[in-house]
């Protein structure tokens, strides 16, 4: 089976690899997105997938608007390929290139379609404080993640699995199911079934708003956001930025998962629960853990935070260093 592999970040890396193992499969280029331009330096950094192609010595295209790059369309037509295969590839592909492969364009999804169609599944199923997900594989159609399905494949989510956590384990995930879907089309024994649009959700684009923590959200809310959209999700600290990357939601929820060393605390948190100081107060430290903030429905503790051009620490740390008082304040914004 001839292939070509669209995808750019470190999700898409597995897939390309397994499919780079498979003697029945040929991956004969890669697409990617352009080269972009980091650190201090300004220098230019590939794509983890070019980085995995350039080992393998496949070609690899790189078009700014693949609808618009007539070289890399030619390419894709000359490669006379039974499929294309897209993992996390980052641009919308046109019809033109839909109808191009044999088997048509495949894509594997980070969510268990129709739920979370769009471009962050993984952080929006955190959010939403889901308890399982996975991955579906699908022909692609001129919508956004509206083709039929081909095969999913599921995994459970845990309590403290934040992004990147997940990510990860959806993108073996996702390089398995591919393989089979793969030899399932090629031996006629998978079919496409048909997406219900009305059991549709989607997982738009990340803006920087969504990573600022407000806390008249709930504890258990807000640990969701920590989790989703690790490692970026922010608050104010006297007027300074900090990041908040890690932290256990503590209400009177009975079935709660509080690890033990924190349950076993519990005495010490439980009676500010009450507190009636304003959501975003520091109402307590749990010594060696951290700090406790009120919210407008229990406390959130914050295990490991970050301040501004320092390195994550633990935020029992981070409050010693800042030598904060019961009854500071954690703000929305600067002022």
């Amino acid at each position: 089976m001839r292939l070509v592999f669209f995808g750019t970040p470190q999700f898409a890396v597995p897939s390309l690899e397994r499919l780079l193992d498979q003697p029945r499969v040929e991956v004969l280029a890669a697409v990617t997105q352009p080269d972009k331009r980091r650190g201090r330096g300004s220098e230019l950094v590939p794509s983890p997938v070019k980085a995995i192609a350039l080992q393998h010595n496949l070609p690899v295209w790189q078009p700014a608007r693949i609808k618009k790059d007539a070289e890399t369309l030619e390419n894709l037509r000359r490669t006379q390929a039974d499929a294309f295969i897209v993992v996390a590839y980052g641009q919308i592909l046109s019809p033109e290139i839909l109808a191009m492969p044999r088997l048509g364009c495949i894509n594997a999804h980070g969510s268990l379609l129709p739920k979370y169609r769009g471009a962050a599944p993984i952080q929006w199923s955190l959010y939403h404080g889901e308890t399982e997900t996975g991955i579906t594989t699908m022909l692609m159609d001129a919508g956004m993640d509206t083709g039929p399905m081909l095969l999913k494949a599921t995994t459970p989510i845990g309590w403290f699995d934040h992004a990147h956590d997940l990510a990860t384990v959806l993108a073996n995930q996702a390089a398995d199911l591919l393989i089979d879907t793969l030899l399932g089309l090629d031996r006629g024994e998978v079919q496409p079934i048909p997406q219900d649009d009305t059991q549709a959700t989607y997982a738009p684009l990340i803006q920087k708003h969504n990573y600022l923590l407000d806390w008249n959200r709930g504890a258990i809310a807000l640990h969701n956001q920590v989790r989703g959209f690790y490692p970026n999700c922010l608050t104010h600290f006297r007027g300074q930025p900090l990041k908040v990357l890690s932290t256990i939601p503590l209400t009177t929820a009975p079935d709660l998962p509080i690890p033990d060393s924190v349950h076993a605390l519990r005495a010490d948190w439980q009676p500010r629960l009450a507190a009636p100081e304003a959501p975003g107060t520091i109402v307590g430290l749990l010594k060696h853990h951290g700090v406790l903030v009120n919210t407008s429905d229990g406390l959130l503790l914050l295990l490991t935070v970050q301040p501004s051009g320092k390195r994550p620490q633990s935020s029992w740390d981070w409050a010693n260093g800042t030598r904060l008082a019961i009854g500071d304040s954690f703000t929305l914004s600067p002022t």
